[in-house]
């Protein structure tokens, strides 16, 4: 995410979205401490060995939802399901985030493939990713590359609807969103870059009701908080002796676990409820409507 990450809180705080869905994040395991959301449960797949790709989905907390182990197989590819709990009578959402690499081989293609038809069984399904298949026209669902005609096969053969009908980077169709069930998704938006993004971030409206949890945010309440205690805590760790020999990465992990033990110790939590409850003291009317206004100029300036 890099230049994206700190304007995607703002954006989320602006619409109020349920999920969020990131291709290529380029996260490992050096970014545990900044990519959270506070009123999100984060889902997210990382690339073992090296950091470009790697998909996240962010999903409101107050939604019931679970991460599934699709057709667990040797060959790996970017992609990751949650199911979403409908409410009694409506059925579950699966949802799918997946990032296809432009040189991704033929084998990772099919095991991606043997994913989706998993998913395609279940009675709502939506599946929105980066999927790099530039030359597939939509239209007739016609393509002129092998590998991007096994992917229209795919999508056929699972009985899957594509939803996207504008370009989404430089003129090409890269980024889409599939269904199993037609008019599940509507409203579908493209809403400009994100940071110094080349891709349309999509917005799209699932019409399927999700059970929410009753269970409210909690939060640090750091008005009670003994920061006395915290400091004295956090002295008395011999950090010479504790990080001698250490990189950074492998400190920083040992910090942050002595850190969070204290923080248990001496900082209270609370429950946060209301219209508000997400919204952090410094996300002021203000700024949200300086946010809105660079969403309208910049659409202004597309047309």
């Amino acid at each position: 995410m890099g230049n994206k990450q700190e304007e995607l809180d703002p954006c989320e705080r602006l619409q109020g979205y349920d999920l969020i869905g990131i291709m290529e994040t380029w996260w490992d395991g050096s970014y545990d401490w900044s990519v959270g959301m506070e009123g999100y449960r984060l889902f997210r797949k990382d690339r073992q060995g090296r950091r470009e790709g790697c998909v996240a989905l962010y999903v409101n907390d107050q939604l019931e939802c679970m991460e599934l182990c699709l057709m667990m197989d040797k060959e790996p590819n970017e992609s990751l399901w949650v199911r979403i709990k409908g409410r009694a009578g409506t059925g579950d959402i699966i949802v799918g985030v997946c990032y296809r690499s432009p040189d991704q081989e033929d084998r990772a293609d099919e095991a991606l493939y043997r994913q989706i038809g998993a998913a395609s069984c279940s009675q709502a399904l939506v599946l929105m990713g980066d999927f790099n298949h530039p030359n597939i026209c939509w239209r007739d669902n016609t393509a002129g590359h092998k590998q991007s005609r096994r992917f229209l096969e795919c999508v056929d053969d699972n009985f899957l609807l594509q939803v996207i009908e504008e370009p989404t980077r430089r003129g090409a169709m890269l980024d889409l969103v599939l269904t199993n069930k037609e008019g599940l998704v509507e409203n579908v938006k493209l809403k400009g870059g994100l940071g110094c993004s080349d891709h349309e971030m999509v917005e799209f409206k699932i019409l399927r009701a999700a059970r929410r949890a009753h269970s409210k945010l909690a939060t640090l309440d750091f008005r009670r908080a003994d920061f006395g205690l915290f400091r004295d805590l956090l002295g008395r760790v011999p950090w010479d002796t504790a990080l001698e020999g250490r990189g950074a990465q492998e400190s920083w992990l040992i910090f942050k676990d002595h850190l969070l033990q204290a923080q248990e110790r001496c900082i209270p939590t609370k429950r946060k409820s209301g219209k508000n409850a997400r919204r952090p003291a410094w996300m002021k009317k203000e700024l949200l409507d300086k946010l809105k206004h660079k969403k309208e100029a910049y659409r202004g300036w597309k047309m």
